[in-house]
Order: structure tokens, then sequence, then C-alpha cells
């Protein structure tokens, strides 16, 4: 087959355009995919945010009774009962609680029999009891009311004091304000990383929100038993990695 020279070259140059277009755009190819490697790399990097607060709400019960040994005793025993129960109501009060602050259930009537081996009875509790229940937001005054209740106590009122319950409900006023510092410390955090590895920090690829945790100042489990408290969340977050 006879080739002539100008066929011959228009031939060359067609093979050594296509050469060099596929160069080229291997070229191209292998760089958009290392830039999308790099792209794709990523670093994880957790944030704390923690807050001191302050219960907001406290309830507190104040339990009490009155107890003979014979039927006939119950209605005094109703008297005495709704004598300790004004008294505790008079307490509250004048140490800085209101009606609506301070909420009593009916007295309750409960009976027990005592047997020897013979089963004959030899002996009996009538009890009548109740409790006086606080509601506030006036946290501050419950520890100074319970520390009254031993002077009734001291006068002869069967009175049981409850532990107080403090909470904090304003959780979610802080919410934005603390997820917004946890995801930059956790940027800090990855800087640090990107530093060192010679790289930057760039967007955010994902991120994992962990549960508020809310604690009594200084413990490690509980929270309802100290007015200060610590509300402390934890976020975990992926990072894009730039050259």
């Amino acid at each position: 087959m006879n080739v002539s020279k100008s066929n011959f070259l228009g031939l060359f140059l067609l093979g050594l355009s296509l050469a060099v277009g596929i160069s080229i755009g291997g070229y191209f190819i292998g760089q958009t995919m290392y830039n999308a490697k790099v792209a794709l790399n990523t670093a994880e990097a957790k944030g704390l945010a923690e807050r001191e607060v302050q219960a907001d709400r406290a309830e507190w019960r104040v339990s009490f009774s009155a107890t003979g040994r014979t039927r006939a005793d119950v209605p005094n025993l109703y008297t005495q009962a709704e004598g300790t129960q004004q008294v505790i109501i008079d307490l509250l009060k004048a140490s800085g609680f209101t009606d609506n602050e301070i909420a009593t259930d009916a007295l309750s009537y409960s009976f027990r029999e005592f047997r020897n081996n013979e089963q004959i009875v030899t002996d009996q509790d009538h009890t009548i009891s109740g409790s006086v229940s606080v509601s506030t937001d006036k946290v501050r005054l419950v520890g100074a009311a319970r520390a009254k209740m031993s002077r009734l106590i001291a006068d002869g009122h069967n009175i049981l004091s409850g532990q107080p319950v403090y909470r904090f409900t304003r959780l979610n006023e802080i919410k934005p304000e603390m997820l917004r510092e946890a995801t930059k410390n956790a940027r800090l955090a990855a800087n640090e990383f990107a530093a060192n590895a010679g790289v930057k920090v760039g967007g955010i690829r994902s991120a994992r929100q962990g549960g508020f945790n809310i604690r009594d100042a200084g413990e490690e489990y509980g929270d309802t038993r100290k007015i200060e408290k610590m509300v402390r969340v934890v976020t975990t977050i992926d990072f894009y990695l730039e050259k």
C-alpha cells in the first residue's frame, strides 16, 4: 500500500495530537481525582462546653404523724396531726413562702397489730399521717426553712423533713450558646492537628451532638441535691482538611 508523504505527515500529526490530548486529559483527570482525594481527607475533633448554673426550682416535702395504742385514741390523733400540719404551714409562711407555694394532702389513717407466737394480739399502732409540700423558685429559702424544722421536733412534733430536690429548668435558654462554644472548641482542636500535619481545616463534613448533662457541682453523680450545678455538652465534628 502506498502512502504519500503528505498523507503520512497528516497521520503523524493526528497521532501526535491524540497523544498530547490524551496526556493532557489524563493530567486533568488525575489532578481532579487528587484534589477530590485531598478534599475528602477529614479530621474528627471533639469540642467541650461547660456552664456553672444555679437551680431555679425546688421541691420539698415534710411528713408528719401521730401514733396511739388503741382505736379510742384515733380522734385525738386526728386533732394532734391537724395541729402539727398547721404548725408546719405557719413556719413555712414565716420563712417566706406563699399559699400558692404550699400544698397539703389529706390525712390518712393506718392500723397495725402485733401478735405473739400464739397469734394473740399483744400491741397495736394506730397512726394518722400526712405531709406538707413546697414547690418554689425561692430556692435559697428552702435550706433555711428546713433548718428551722428541728425546733418543731424539739417541741414534740413527729416530723420527717425530706431531702429538698433542686432542679435547673432553663436548659433551652443556654443550649444555643453552649453548642456554638463546643463547635468553636472542636475547630480549635482540629486546627492543632492540622498545623502539625501541614494542612488547613476547612468546612464541616458532619457533626454529632452529645446529650446535655446536668450534675450537682463537684459531684460525679446526681443532679438534685445541690443548688449549684454544672451543665456539660460535647460535640463530635468531622472537618474537611485542605492543602
